[in-house]
């Protein structure tokens, strides 16, 4: 189940919007006859994969038993049910880490392959695989289980918690080792979020650049009155093939203003999906743009903006995991993480838990999260 595990991590950056997997195919005596990862969406899956290894070698699979880090899927997606494919390869027994939480799967797949004659296993949830197979598809079981993504806040700053001095400059807080990080977790994600405010004032490109990755995330762009420049960089990051870059702009411009109808028409001809969003206040409705994505199978969405959309999507409760990478210096006064309204208690802070600590080149990369029991 190791190895299974570290064959689905090989498909980090691969799978989206499907779930991470990795399967291996051992004999009696545990010699490995096949192994694979799930491929690109509407490619073959982790299964499929290991069944045509196993083929490939030369061995039978009959009675052998399939280690995979998610239960095989059972019904007609883009592919066919990895189950009936199993079952029908003469495999004796599966192992699952974890039950998918796919309503259309929920457990039918290995009900299908008890009811095909197969012995079937899944790991507790507490199995140290079984929680490193559910982190690494975090995203994925966020949308099935709430129809939300899981929104992962992308922060550099000072120690004292600066990301720019008061005249904006930000580059570079951090080394290029932290940067370099930044990029793989990006290329990680489904999809990239900012503010308009990032766009105007830093024209940057939002991709995905020194990682070796077959996928460019998505874009989404928080753009309440419909600001964006059609001479933006980014909107020359789409590529070509099936697996091209969208570009999503939320706005709470009501589409029948006919002063901004050549913008959207222009926004339109490059490639750009405008979604009206609006919230009562006159901003984009951040809470419902989540839902949106969700049902645009974004399971992994990674925040890069502002103080001032950073506060919003902090106050609104809607940051599932801050990724803070930390330089060893003092700025002083600046822009800090997230615009967030003065406190007169302590118990009204934002209470965190840190899930992971780790040096990256001179800095720190924090992975925290909210915290399940506030401190006294």
């Amino acid at each position: 189940m190791n190895l299974a595990l570290n064959l689905a991590r090989q498909a980090l950056w691969l799978t989206s919007p499907n779930p991470r997997v990795g399967c291996v195919i051992t004999a009696a005596d545990g010699t490995v006859l096949g192994q694979g990862h799930t491929q690109r969406a509407g490619g073959p899956h982790a299964e499929i994969m290991a069944l045509r290894d196993a083929a490939a070698r030369g061995h039978s699979v009959q009675g052998a038993t399939a280690w995979v880090t998610l239960e095989p899927c059972a019904h007609q997606g883009r592919t066919g049910p990895c189950c009936d494919a199993l079952a029908a390869a003469g495999i004796g027994r599966v192992v699952a880490a974890l039950t998918d939480p796919n309503p259309q799967v929920a457990g039918q797949g290995m009900a299908r392959l008890a009811a095909a004659g197969v012995q079937t296993d899944i790991l507790d949830a507490q199995d140290d695989i079984a929680v490193q197979a559910r982190e690494l598809n975090i995203g994925f079981f966020s949308r099935m289980a709430r129809g939300l993504p899981w929104v992962r806040m992308k922060v550099a700053a000072s120690l004292d918690g600066q990301t720019a001095l008061q005249n904006g400059q930000s580059r570079w807080i951090t080394g290029p080792e932290a940067r370099a990080d930044g990029h793989a977790w990006r290329a990680r994600a489904c999809a990239i979020l900012t503010g308009i405010g990032t766009v105007l004032e830093d024209d940057p490109l939002l991709n995905v650049r020194g990682v070796d990755t077959p996928r460019q995330p998505h874009l989404v762009v928080v753009d309440s009155r419909l600001d964006m420049p059609l001479s933006a960089q980014l909107l020359d990051t789409q590529g070509a093939g099936h697996q091209a870059r969208q570009i999503w702009v939320y706005t709470a411009v009501d589409p029948s203003n006919s002063e901004l109808a050549e913008k959207r028409t222009a926004l339109s001809a490059r490639g750009v999906n405008v979604i009206d969003m609006p919230s009562p206040g006159g901003k984009v409705d951040l809470a419902a743009m989540l839902r949106d994505l969700a049902r645009r199978e974004i399971n992994e969405l990674h925040l890069e903006a502002g103080h001032k959309l950073n506060g919003s999507f902090i106050r609104e409760g809607l940051v599932d995991e801050f990724l803070v990478y930390l330089a060893p210096q003092l700025l002083g006064p600046g822009q800090g993480m997230a615009n967030l309204p003065a406190l007169t208690t302590l118990s009204g802070a934002v209470q965190l838990a840190f899930h992971a600590v780790d040096s990256v080149g001179p800095d720190l990369r924090l992975l925290l999260r909210k915290s399940a029991q506030c401190r006294g």
